[in-house]
Protein backbone atom coordinates (compact mmCIF):
# COMPACT_ATOMS: atom_id res chain seq x y z
CA UNK A 1 0.00 0.00 0.00
CA UNK A 2 2.87 2.38 0.79
CA UNK A 3 4.32 1.88 -2.71
CA UNK A 4 0.90 2.60 -4.24
CA UNK A 5 0.48 5.80 -2.23
CA UNK A 6 3.99 6.91 -3.24
CA UNK A 7 3.13 6.31 -6.90
CA UNK A 8 -0.14 8.22 -6.62
CA UNK A 9 1.63 11.11 -4.87
CA UNK A 10 4.08 11.29 -7.78
CA UNK A 11 1.17 11.66 -10.21
CA UNK A 12 -0.40 14.38 -8.07
CA UNK A 13 2.93 16.24 -7.85
CA UNK A 14 3.35 16.07 -11.63
CA UNK A 15 -0.25 17.26 -12.17
CA UNK A 16 0.39 20.30 -9.97
CA UNK A 17 3.74 20.91 -11.64
CA UNK A 18 2.01 21.00 -15.04
CA UNK A 19 -0.50 23.50 -13.66
CA UNK A 20 2.37 25.81 -12.71
CA UNK A 21 4.17 25.32 -16.04
CA UNK A 22 1.07 26.14 -18.09
CA UNK A 23 0.79 29.60 -16.55
CA UNK A 24 4.50 30.34 -16.80
CA UNK A 25 5.75 32.90 -19.34
CA UNK A 26 8.04 30.34 -20.99
CA UNK A 27 5.19 28.00 -21.94
CA UNK A 28 2.40 30.48 -22.70
CA UNK A 29 4.29 31.63 -25.81
CA UNK A 30 4.96 28.07 -27.02
CA UNK A 31 1.73 26.55 -28.40
CA UNK A 32 3.30 23.13 -29.09
CA UNK A 33 4.68 22.82 -25.57
CA UNK A 34 1.36 23.99 -24.15
CA UNK A 35 -0.54 21.37 -26.17
CA UNK A 36 1.87 18.65 -25.08
CA UNK A 37 1.49 19.55 -21.40
CA UNK A 38 -2.30 19.79 -21.68
CA UNK A 39 -2.36 16.33 -23.24
CA UNK A 40 -0.17 14.89 -20.46
CA UNK A 41 -2.30 16.50 -17.77
CA UNK A 42 -5.51 15.14 -19.28
CA UNK A 43 -3.98 11.65 -19.39
CA UNK A 44 -3.32 11.60 -15.61
CA UNK A 45 -6.35 13.57 -14.39
CA UNK A 46 -8.40 10.42 -13.66
CA UNK A 47 -5.59 9.03 -11.52
CA UNK A 48 -5.24 12.27 -9.56
CA UNK A 49 -9.02 12.50 -9.04
CA UNK A 50 -9.11 8.90 -7.80
CA UNK A 51 -6.23 9.64 -5.42
CA UNK A 52 -8.20 12.57 -3.97
CA UNK A 53 -11.18 10.25 -3.43
CA UNK A 54 -8.89 7.71 -1.74
CA UNK A 55 -7.48 10.35 0.60
CA UNK A 56 -11.02 11.45 1.55
CA UNK A 57 -12.07 7.87 2.24
CA UNK A 58 -8.94 7.24 4.34
CA UNK A 59 -9.63 10.39 6.38
CA UNK A 60 -13.23 9.32 6.98
CA UNK A 61 -12.09 5.81 7.93
CA UNK A 62 -9.61 7.27 10.42
CA UNK A 63 -12.36 9.38 11.99
CA UNK A 64 -14.67 6.37 12.17
CA UNK A 65 -12.00 4.31 13.96
CA UNK A 66 -11.50 7.15 16.43
CA UNK A 67 -15.25 7.22 17.09
CA UNK A 68 -15.14 3.52 17.97
CA UNK A 69 -12.95 4.41 20.93
CA UNK A 70 -15.68 6.67 22.39
CA UNK A 71 -17.80 5.52 25.35
CA UNK A 72 -21.01 6.78 23.73
CA UNK A 73 -22.79 3.71 22.29
CA UNK A 74 -24.66 5.79 19.74
CA UNK A 75 -21.40 7.21 18.37
CA UNK A 76 -19.95 3.69 18.22
CA UNK A 77 -22.96 2.48 16.27
CA UNK A 78 -22.60 5.37 13.83
CA UNK A 79 -18.91 4.55 13.43
CA UNK A 80 -19.69 0.89 12.66
CA UNK A 81 -22.22 1.93 10.01
CA UNK A 82 -19.67 4.32 8.53
CA UNK A 83 -17.04 1.58 8.38
CA UNK A 84 -19.46 -0.88 6.75
CA UNK A 85 -20.11 1.68 4.01
CA UNK A 86 -16.57 2.98 3.53
CA UNK A 87 -14.52 -0.24 3.49
CA UNK A 88 -16.22 -1.74 0.39
CA UNK A 89 -15.95 1.68 -1.28
CA UNK A 90 -12.23 1.74 -0.57
CA UNK A 91 -11.74 -1.77 -1.95
CA UNK A 92 -13.67 -0.86 -5.09
CA UNK A 93 -11.69 2.38 -5.51
CA UNK A 94 -8.35 0.59 -5.09
CA UNK A 95 -9.35 -1.85 -7.82
CA UNK A 96 -10.26 1.08 -10.07
CA UNK A 97 -6.93 2.77 -9.32
CA UNK A 98 -5.04 -0.39 -10.26
CA UNK A 99 -6.84 -0.35 -13.59
CA UNK A 100 -5.98 3.34 -14.10
CA UNK A 101 -2.31 2.65 -13.38
CA UNK A 102 -2.03 0.01 -16.11
CA UNK A 103 0.43 1.43 -18.68
CA UNK A 104 -1.56 2.75 -21.62
CA UNK A 105 -0.67 3.11 -25.25
CA UNK A 106 0.24 6.81 -25.63
CA UNK A 107 -1.32 6.81 -29.09
CA UNK A 108 -4.78 5.66 -27.95
CA UNK A 109 -6.31 9.13 -28.27
CA UNK A 110 -4.92 9.71 -31.77
CA UNK A 111 -6.84 9.79 -35.02
CA UNK A 112 -5.83 7.10 -37.50
CA UNK A 113 -4.77 6.67 -41.08
CA UNK A 114 -5.90 3.34 -42.50
CA UNK A 115 -4.77 1.69 -45.70
CA UNK A 116 -6.58 -1.28 -47.24
CA UNK A 117 -5.20 -3.23 -50.18
CA UNK A 118 -6.67 -6.06 -52.18
CA UNK A 119 -4.49 -9.12 -51.60
CA UNK A 120 -4.65 -12.72 -52.79
CA UNK A 121 -7.56 -13.54 -55.08
CA UNK A 122 -7.27 -10.85 -57.74
CA UNK A 123 -10.56 -9.08 -58.38
CA UNK A 124 -12.22 -10.80 -55.42
CA UNK A 125 -9.49 -9.51 -53.09
CA UNK A 126 -10.12 -5.96 -54.36
CA UNK A 127 -13.87 -6.34 -53.95
CA UNK A 128 -13.34 -7.53 -50.38
CA UNK A 129 -11.07 -4.51 -49.74
CA UNK A 130 -14.06 -2.37 -50.70
CA UNK A 131 -16.30 -4.36 -48.33
CA UNK A 132 -13.87 -3.78 -45.47
CA UNK A 133 -13.71 -0.06 -46.24
CA UNK A 134 -17.50 0.12 -46.11
CA UNK A 135 -17.49 -1.85 -42.81
CA UNK A 136 -15.10 0.62 -41.19
CA UNK A 137 -17.10 3.57 -42.52
CA UNK A 138 -20.26 2.14 -40.97
CA UNK A 139 -18.49 1.60 -37.65
CA UNK A 140 -17.07 5.14 -37.73
CA UNK A 141 -20.56 6.50 -38.44
CA UNK A 142 -21.95 4.64 -35.41
CA UNK A 143 -19.25 6.23 -33.21
CA UNK A 144 -19.73 9.74 -34.58
CA UNK A 145 -16.30 9.72 -36.22
CA UNK A 146 -15.48 11.41 -39.53
CA UNK A 147 -13.92 9.59 -42.50
CA UNK A 148 -11.82 11.34 -45.16
CA UNK A 149 -10.48 9.50 -48.21
CA UNK A 150 -6.87 10.51 -48.92
CA UNK A 151 -5.98 8.18 -51.82
CA UNK A 152 -8.02 5.60 -53.71
CA UNK A 153 -7.35 3.29 -56.66
CA UNK A 154 -10.64 1.77 -57.70
CA UNK A 155 -10.74 -1.71 -59.22
CA UNK A 156 -12.59 -2.27 -62.50
CA UNK A 157 -14.37 -5.28 -60.98
CA UNK A 158 -15.40 -3.25 -57.93
CA UNK A 159 -13.79 -2.33 -54.64
CA UNK A 160 -10.25 -1.02 -54.46
CA UNK A 161 -6.77 -2.24 -55.22
CA UNK A 162 -5.77 0.33 -52.58
CA UNK A 163 -7.56 2.93 -50.49
CA UNK A 164 -6.05 5.22 -47.84
CA UNK A 165 -8.36 7.14 -45.52
CA UNK A 166 -8.24 9.05 -42.24
CA UNK A 167 -10.69 8.61 -39.38
CA UNK A 168 -11.08 11.43 -36.86
CA UNK A 169 -12.80 11.23 -33.50
CA UNK A 170 -12.36 10.26 -29.86
CA UNK A 171 -10.02 7.35 -29.04
CA UNK A 172 -10.04 6.16 -32.66
CA UNK A 173 -6.62 4.49 -32.53
CA UNK A 174 -7.49 2.79 -29.24
CA UNK A 175 -10.35 0.95 -30.90
CA UNK A 176 -8.89 0.29 -34.35
CA UNK A 177 -5.19 -0.35 -33.67
CA UNK A 178 -5.59 -4.13 -33.77
CA UNK A 179 -7.16 -4.13 -37.24
CA UNK A 180 -3.76 -4.25 -38.96
CA UNK A 181 -3.05 -7.54 -40.69
CA UNK A 182 -4.43 -9.89 -43.32
CA UNK A 183 -8.22 -10.30 -43.40
CA UNK A 184 -9.31 -13.54 -45.10
CA UNK A 185 -12.66 -13.98 -46.82
CA UNK A 186 -14.28 -17.30 -47.79
CA UNK A 187 -17.24 -17.01 -50.17
CA UNK A 188 -18.48 -17.70 -53.70
CA UNK A 189 -17.31 -14.82 -55.93
CA UNK A 190 -19.79 -13.20 -58.29
CA UNK A 191 -17.64 -14.34 -61.20
CA UNK A 192 -17.67 -18.01 -60.08
CA UNK A 193 -19.91 -20.09 -62.36
CA UNK A 194 -19.49 -23.45 -60.60
CA UNK A 195 -20.58 -22.19 -57.18
CA UNK A 196 -17.22 -22.98 -55.60
CA UNK A 197 -16.05 -21.21 -52.45
CA UNK A 198 -12.88 -19.18 -52.93
CA UNK A 199 -10.48 -17.85 -50.30
CA UNK A 200 -9.19 -14.33 -50.87
CA UNK A 201 -7.51 -11.70 -48.72
CA UNK A 202 -7.24 -7.99 -48.19
CA UNK A 203 -4.63 -6.36 -45.97
CA UNK A 204 -5.23 -3.55 -43.51
CA UNK A 205 -2.69 -1.16 -42.04
CA UNK A 206 -3.84 1.11 -39.21
CA UNK A 207 -1.44 3.82 -38.04
CA UNK A 208 -1.86 6.63 -35.50
CA UNK A 209 -1.99 9.96 -37.28
CA UNK A 210 0.96 11.96 -36.01
CA UNK A 211 0.11 15.30 -34.47
CA UNK A 212 2.31 18.39 -34.62
CA UNK A 213 3.59 17.85 -31.09
CA UNK A 214 4.42 14.18 -31.73
CA UNK A 215 7.19 14.61 -34.26
CA UNK A 216 8.95 17.39 -36.12
CA UNK A 217 10.48 16.42 -39.46
CA UNK A 218 13.00 18.89 -40.89
CA UNK A 219 12.19 19.72 -44.51
CA UNK A 220 15.85 19.01 -45.25
CA UNK A 221 15.12 15.33 -44.53
CA UNK A 222 12.53 15.22 -47.34
CA UNK A 223 12.87 14.88 -51.08
CA UNK A 224 9.74 16.22 -52.79
CA UNK A 225 9.06 15.53 -56.47
CA UNK A 226 6.11 16.25 -58.74
CA UNK A 227 5.01 14.16 -61.69
CA UNK A 228 1.98 13.52 -63.85
CA UNK A 229 -0.75 11.42 -62.29
CA UNK A 230 -1.42 8.24 -64.20
CA UNK A 231 -4.31 5.81 -64.30
CA UNK A 232 -4.66 2.14 -65.12
CA UNK A 233 -2.17 0.89 -67.66
CA UNK A 234 0.05 3.91 -67.15
CA UNK A 235 -2.20 6.23 -69.17
CA UNK A 236 -1.93 9.87 -68.16
CA UNK A 237 -5.11 11.11 -66.58
CA UNK A 238 -4.07 14.75 -66.69
CA UNK A 239 -1.53 16.91 -68.41
CA UNK A 240 -0.06 18.70 -65.40
CA UNK A 241 2.45 17.63 -62.77
CA UNK A 242 -0.16 17.43 -60.01
CA UNK A 243 1.01 14.15 -58.40
CA UNK A 244 3.48 14.42 -55.50
CA UNK A 245 6.05 11.91 -54.30
CA UNK A 246 7.84 12.47 -51.00
CA UNK A 247 10.79 10.45 -49.69
CA UNK A 248 11.97 10.64 -46.09
CA UNK A 249 15.69 10.27 -46.76
CA UNK A 250 16.85 8.95 -43.33
CA UNK A 251 14.37 6.04 -43.36
CA UNK A 252 13.65 5.63 -47.08
CA UNK A 253 9.90 5.83 -46.42
CA UNK A 254 8.10 6.94 -49.58
CA UNK A 255 4.57 8.14 -50.27
CA UNK A 256 2.96 9.05 -53.56
CA UNK A 257 -0.28 11.02 -53.81
CA UNK A 258 -2.14 11.77 -57.03
CA UNK A 259 -5.85 11.60 -56.25
CA UNK A 260 -6.19 15.23 -55.17
CA UNK A 261 -7.49 17.89 -57.52
CA UNK A 262 -4.31 19.93 -57.34
CA UNK A 263 -0.61 19.68 -56.59
CA UNK A 264 -1.18 21.64 -53.38
CA UNK A 265 -3.82 19.17 -52.18
CA UNK A 266 -1.62 16.18 -53.04
CA UNK A 267 1.36 17.76 -51.30
CA UNK A 268 -0.62 18.32 -48.09
CA UNK A 269 -1.88 14.72 -48.15
CA UNK A 270 1.61 13.37 -48.83
CA UNK A 271 3.12 15.38 -45.95
CA UNK A 272 0.36 14.11 -43.66
CA UNK A 273 1.07 10.50 -44.64
CA UNK A 274 4.85 10.76 -44.44
CA UNK A 275 4.66 12.32 -40.98
CA UNK A 276 2.49 9.49 -39.63
CA UNK A 277 4.59 6.75 -41.23
CA UNK A 278 7.87 8.20 -39.99
CA UNK A 279 6.33 8.66 -36.53
CA UNK A 280 5.32 5.01 -36.33
CA UNK A 281 8.71 3.88 -37.62
CA UNK A 282 10.42 5.94 -34.92
CA UNK A 283 8.16 4.33 -32.33
CA UNK A 284 8.91 0.86 -33.67
CA UNK A 285 12.65 1.48 -33.39
CA UNK A 286 12.24 2.86 -29.87
CA UNK A 287 10.21 -0.15 -28.75
CA UNK A 288 12.77 -2.54 -30.21
CA UNK A 289 15.56 -0.74 -28.40
CA UNK A 290 13.62 -0.97 -25.15
CA UNK A 291 13.03 -4.68 -25.72
CA UNK A 292 9.27 -4.36 -25.74
CA UNK A 293 6.92 -6.54 -27.73
CA UNK A 294 5.24 -4.39 -30.33
CA UNK A 295 1.60 -3.72 -29.49
CA UNK A 296 1.69 -6.19 -26.58
CA UNK A 297 1.06 -9.82 -27.57
CA UNK A 298 -2.06 -9.35 -29.64
CA UNK A 299 -0.15 -9.00 -32.88
CA UNK A 300 2.66 -7.27 -34.66
CA UNK A 301 0.47 -5.24 -36.97
CA UNK A 302 2.27 -6.70 -39.98
CA UNK A 303 0.26 -7.08 -43.18
CA UNK A 304 1.27 -10.73 -43.49
CA UNK A 305 -0.26 -11.76 -40.18
CA UNK A 306 -3.66 -13.42 -40.71
CA UNK A 307 -5.85 -11.98 -38.00
CA UNK A 308 -9.45 -12.67 -39.01
CA UNK A 309 -11.55 -14.89 -41.27
CA UNK A 310 -14.91 -13.88 -42.73
CA UNK A 311 -16.84 -17.00 -43.77
CA UNK A 312 -19.92 -16.02 -45.78
CA UNK A 313 -21.54 -19.47 -46.31
CA UNK A 314 -21.66 -20.01 -42.55
CA UNK A 315 -22.31 -16.33 -41.69
CA UNK A 316 -19.31 -16.54 -39.36
CA UNK A 317 -16.38 -14.32 -38.46
CA UNK A 318 -13.43 -15.53 -36.38
CA UNK A 319 -10.68 -13.44 -34.82
CA UNK A 320 -7.78 -15.87 -34.56
CA UNK A 321 -5.79 -13.90 -31.96
CA UNK A 322 -8.37 -14.16 -29.20
CA UNK A 323 -10.26 -17.21 -30.46
CA UNK A 324 -13.50 -15.25 -30.79
CA UNK A 325 -16.13 -16.56 -33.22
CA UNK A 326 -19.37 -14.72 -33.96
CA UNK A 327 -22.07 -16.21 -36.19
CA UNK A 328 -23.40 -12.82 -37.26
CA UNK A 329 -21.14 -11.93 -40.16
CA UNK A 330 -23.93 -9.97 -41.85
CA UNK A 331 -24.08 -7.62 -38.84
CA UNK A 332 -20.28 -7.34 -38.66
CA UNK A 333 -20.09 -6.22 -42.30
CA UNK A 334 -22.65 -3.52 -41.47
CA UNK A 335 -20.15 -2.04 -39.02
CA UNK A 336 -21.35 -3.77 -35.83
CA UNK A 337 -17.78 -4.37 -34.65
CA UNK A 338 -18.33 -3.63 -30.97
CA UNK A 339 -18.10 -7.22 -29.71
CA UNK A 340 -14.86 -7.92 -31.59
CA UNK A 341 -13.22 -4.67 -30.52
CA UNK A 342 -14.36 -5.13 -26.91
CA UNK A 343 -12.79 -8.61 -26.92
CA UNK A 344 -9.49 -7.29 -28.27
CA UNK A 345 -9.38 -4.43 -25.77
CA UNK A 346 -10.19 -6.79 -22.88
CA UNK A 347 -7.31 -9.05 -23.92
CA UNK A 348 -4.98 -6.06 -24.20
CA UNK A 349 -6.00 -4.89 -20.73
CA UNK A 350 -5.43 -8.38 -19.32
CA UNK A 351 -1.95 -8.57 -20.83
CA UNK A 352 -0.99 -5.08 -19.72
CA UNK A 353 -2.18 -5.87 -16.18
CA UNK A 354 -0.01 -9.00 -16.13
CA UNK A 355 2.97 -6.98 -17.35
CA UNK A 356 2.33 -4.29 -14.73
Amino acid sequence: MDALITKLQEYENRYNEINDLMVSDDIINKPKEMAKLAKEQASIKQIVDAYQDLKNINNNLEQAHEMLKEHDEELKEMAKMELEELEPKKAQLLEHIQYLLIPKDPNDDHNVIMEIRGGAGGDEGNIFAGDLYRMYCKYAESKGWKVQVLEASESEAGGFSQIIFAIKGTDVYKELKFESGAHRVQRVPKTETQGRIHTSTATVLCQPEAEDEDIEIPMSDLTIETHRASGAGGQHINKTDSAVRIVHVPTGITVNCQEGRSQIENRETALRLIRSRVYEEMQRIKEEQEGKERRAKLGTGDRSEKIRTYNYPQNRVTDHRIGLTITQLDRIMEGKLDDIIAGLLAQEQKERLQEA
